[in-house]
């Protein structure tokens, strides 16, 4: 069963499109972005998500102490590291906050699939002009042979995530420009993205 995360979570009305939708995760963005949300905007999001659906929260670089009090608030469930952070920041997070932690790798190359200690990784498409969210898709032959369960990102979309589940077969299928509408998430794009993956599963 192909897991589906809805990233980039900012308004209520975002949180009533998941929460009909029902996908496993959804994002909430701290990293400077367009998507950017702070404490008191996630711990509101947070509290009308439905319980049944994980969020992550996805960090660039930042101060341990910030993403602990994050996690000690409830606000978030998993650990998204999209920056330059090292495996001794990954395992001290997994030890402050006992939340799983997923480390993002943004591919141009072999080079660039590396093991970590995080609970997951996440493949993005490496861009220079920025860590995330470049809503284009890279090369995915680059990771066949990639073997335990990780997150693929990158310019997904209803039209070639048929493709993406076929071809990589990735725990996880992280959705975020790709269900919006002029920038703003769509509800009946999520909900469609979301009973597309399922039946796939089917």
């Amino acid at each position: 069963m192909t897991k589906i995360k809805i990233c980039g979570l900012s308004r209520l009305a975002d949180i009533a499109a998941v929460n009909a939708a029902r996908p496993d995760y959804i994002g909430f963005v701290f990293a400077k972005s367009k998507r950017q949300v702070n404490f008191e905007t996630a711990r509101a999001l947070k509290q009308a998500l439905d319980p049944g659906i994980a969020a992550v929260g996805v960090f660039v670089n930042h101060p341990v102490a910030e993403i602990s009090a994050l996690a000690g608030a409830g606000i978030i469930d998993l650990i998204q590291l999209h920056g330059d952070e090292d495996e001794a920041t990954v395992r001290l997070l997994q030890a402050q906050t006992g939340l799983p932690v997923i480390r993002a790798f943004r591919i141009k190359s072999p080079a660039d699939i590396k093991e970590t200690t995080a609970d997951y990784r996440l493949f993005d498409t490496y861009d220079p002009k920025q860590y995330g969210g470049s809503g284009a898709v890279f090369n995915w032959d680059l990771l066949a042979g990639v073997s335990g369960d990780f997150f693929l990102a990158g310019g997904l979309n209803s039209n070639n995530i048929v493709a993406a589940i076929n071809q990589v077969g990735p725990y996880c299928i992280d959705i975020s420009s790709g269900v919006e509408t002029d920038g703003v998430k769509d509800r009946d794009k999520i909900i469609e993205i979301v009973e597309m993956i399922r039946t796939i599963n089917r």
